[in-house]
């Protein structure tokens, strides 16, 4: 969901009291589990919990899959997430059947890319970790999706994600910003990253950047930018397309914040068409329709459709409408500027081999 047009900003001052209700509201609830009138259940298990405080896009989903990519040749993990969107309930594990509906388009993501490792969903984390540690015994560690807001479950390493262009320092509770969340909530974090980030970001932003979040002396904080991948072809992953500045692109997305793809497309192809949709839209053939009547009307050779990973989940399904479609997948992941990745690294993994269970008295 995106409310950063200027009309959507300029009403969105009018909700500034329903904004302070909502934020005592958490305050209060945050105090609730702060002073153990609230519980938190601990498990002698690594949790590592990726979250925000907004809501909107500060690239969760990406960090999940650096995750995955830097843990599954040595340790043996899964991921829990919500499932948004979903048309089931409860606790499911994929498998070879599963679709985006059943689980949700993001854990339907990290499955297709990633089926040698356990994905699953379920509303309640504290009921889904249980029963994925019972289907899948030999798990090492367990990647908690966007459950830093979920005080139920205590997780071992919280990374916290801020969006450098809306520094959660900066923002303020909903309806009038985009905070679900109180700027205090930030302490919890072992690990705060400075996502979206200029490829250029200068030492001296990236130090005006970390006294505006104020962190603690404890917490770690890094900065990431967006890193694009070579586009492939939604059913042939070999099928690959090298965007050029001759290249006219139908950009299909349903995501919280497409700002970043679309001045990436800007640079890299000589035009680029728009059909917007909201965050997880569930697609119909109505869709698909106006996406082949949009495609057919740019008159150019070098034309092709362009989505996201976590649209394409909730796509693949119109095998027979998409097939003689040019529809291609751009992938994205986190790139850690000042060269501090392999820091990052070595905290999570440490976090894993070093595990000691400490639960609070």
């Amino acid at each position: 969901m995106n409310f950063n047009t200027i009309f959507l900003k300029s009403f969105r001052v009018l909700l500034l009291p329903l904004a302070i209700i909502y934020g005592l509201v958490i305050a209060i609830r945050n105090w609730l589990f702060d002073k153990n009138y609230l519980k938190s259940a601990e498990f002698n298990f690594p949790l590592i919990c990726i979250g925000n405080l907004s809501v909107g896009g500060t690239g969760k989903s990406p960090m999940v899959e650096y995750l995955i990519e830097l843990l599954k040749p040595t340790y043996r993990i899964g991921t829990l997430s919500r499932g948004y969107k979903r048309k089931t309930k409860g606790y499911a594990l994929a498998n070879q059947y599963t679709t985006a509906l059943e689980i949700g388009d993001e854990p339907m993501q990290f499955h297709v890319k990633f089926p040698d490792i356990a994905v699953a969903s379920c509303e309640e984390r504290i009921v889904g970790i249980p029963h994925l540690l019972q289907d899948v015994p030999n798990l090492q560690a367990i990647i908690l999706d966007d459950a830093f807001q979920h005080r139920s479950v205590k997780a071992g390493l919280n990374i916290l994600l801020t969006d450098y262009s809306n520094l959660y320092s900066h923002d303020f509770f909903l309806p009038t910003g985009d905070l679900r969340d109180g700027w205090a909530s930030a302490k919890r974090a072992q690990i705060i990253i400075v996502t979206k980030c200029p490829y250029d970001l200068s030492a001296e932003l990236k130090q005006k950047a970390i006294r505006s979040l104020k962190p603690e002396a404890s917490q770690k904080i890094f900065f990431t930018t967006i890193e694009y991948g070579m586009p492939y072809h939604i059913f042939n992953h070999g099928d690959e397309w090298m965007l050029t500045p001759r290249d006219e692109v139908l950009l299909v997305c349903g995501i919280a914040n497409p700002k970043p793809l679309k001045e990436f497309l800007h640079e890299k192809t000589h035009t680029y068409y728009q059909q917007d949709y909201s965050d997880h839209h569930i697609f119909s053939i109505d869709d698909l329709n106006e996406i082949r009547e949009k495609f057919d009307h740019i008159d150019a050779k070098d034309k092709m459709i362009l989505t996201t990973e976590k649209d394409a989940v909730r796509l693949i399904k119109f095998t027979e409408q998409l097939a003689s479609l040019p529809m291609y997948v751009l992938p994205i992941r986190h790139y850690f500027l000042f060269e501090e990745g392999r820091q990052f690294n070595e905290l999570v993994t440490d976090f894993i081999t070093n595990f000691r269970f400490n639960p609070a008295t």
